[in-house]
């Protein structure tokens, strides 16, 4: 069957003039399925009776299928969805004071990357996604607003996978969201482990979307004991990378540090930190460490992040600790996992 979050404006002319329908029911189409989100074509009553039959019988509405929901005590709500192929993902709607409601989405199942400390990284790499199976999270979430009144305000490309590693349907994705869903890109953040040749190129598409780095670590020693991906691109490269990009596009650069008690959360760390991204325009987004099973560290103490924070400000460097969302479902930052059906290689990160 045909996915028609697959097809863009010409894709559904084409389908449609091949059907033997006037041009004008292409847009009444498209209209159902992407500004009124429908969820079924029996919704669709401006179109003939026949064609939502035949639409029904050779078209579909996407591809994920809820397969669990939980929802956490401070509004947060994690969706576990089967793929057509039996793969399955996770995504996360979050709910804040401020009226905003961001959706966290993935990109892969798995991941290749295998950051020690995030479960999604433990669980190894199955496929990519494609952008229709990435644009179709939001969309659900949008349309779920919608239905009670509210609204998909923000979108963070921080759930299962490195966006990176799957750049060509991420960047299609992005475009998607924006597009079709009317998420404005400055609301949209598309997050990496540091594949410096893809920040190099992403620096050359003309969005104006937020990047965040998830760092970790300012020295190579600590940073590759965490991010394997640091053996290949160690700090140096990554943060000339992110120079070029700020001088490219004039955007902010965030970096994303996962505060773990004992390790990157000391005054040296701190320091060193400071030294990396002096004069650097950016902005450190610091998070205590979400527990998973396969990770035995503990999430650094206020106390120590706070003494840290001061520390990064003496170097003009700006940071805040993220509000953690979601942890008694496991829902937080590095706390997404699924089960995988897993290939026999993993493909090589170029």
């Amino acid at each position: 069957m045909i996915n028609l979050y697959e097809l863009d404006r010409a894709g559904f002319e084409s389908l449609l003039k091949e059907w033997g329908q006037p041009a004008f029911r292409a847009n009444q189409v498209w209209e159902w399925v992407f500004t009124k989100r429908a969820q079924s074509f029996d919704e669709m009553t401006n179109l003939p009776k026949a064609l939502r039959e035949r639409l029904t019988a050779e078209t579909r509405l996407g591809v994920l299928e809820v397969a669990a929901e939980q929802s956490s005590k401070d509004g947060t709500v994690k969706r576990l969805y089967k793929l057509a192929d039996g793969q399955l993902i996770e995504s996360v709607l979050m709910p804040y004071d401020d009226d905003r409601r961001t959706a966290c989405i993935s990109t892969q199942a798995g991941c290749a990357m295998g950051c020690v400390f995030c479960a999604t990284g433990q669980m190894g790499f199955a496929r990519h996604l494609t952008a229709a199976e990435i644009f179709e999270q939001a969309m659900r979430y949008s349309r779920l607003l919608e239905s009670e009144g509210d609204r998909l305000s923000n979108i963070v490309l921080m759930g299962m996978g490195e966006p990176f590693h799957n750049y060509d349907a991420t960047v299609a994705a992005i475009r998607r969201l924006m597009d079709e869903l009317g998420i404005g890109a400055r609301h949209i953040t598309v997050s990496t482990v540091g594949l410096v040749p893809q920040i190099k190129r992403f620096a050359d598409e003309g969005l104006q979307v937020r990047l965040a780095i998830s760092l970790h670590a300012a020295t190579d020693e600590e940073r590759s004991a965490l991010l394997p991906v640091n053996k290949r691109w160690p700090l140096a490269e990554l943060i000339a990378a992110c120079h070029e990009y700020i001088k490219k596009t004039g955007r902010r650069v965030t970096f994303e540090w996962t505060a773990i008690a004992g390790q990157n959360d000391t005054l040296e760390q701190a320091h060193a930190l400071g030294n990396l991204l002096r004069g650097m325009l950016c902005h450190v987004n610091i998070i205590p460490l979400n527990p998973t099973g396969g990770y035995g560290g503990d999430p650094a103490a206020f106390d120590r992040i706070n003494r840290f924070v001061a520390t990064l400000t003496e170097y003009g460097v700006q940071a805040t600790v993220r509000v953690r969302r979601g942890i008694d479902i496991a829902a937080g930052c590095g706390q997404l996992k699924s089960t995988v059906l897993r290939p026999e290689k993993i493909p090589v990160v170029e």
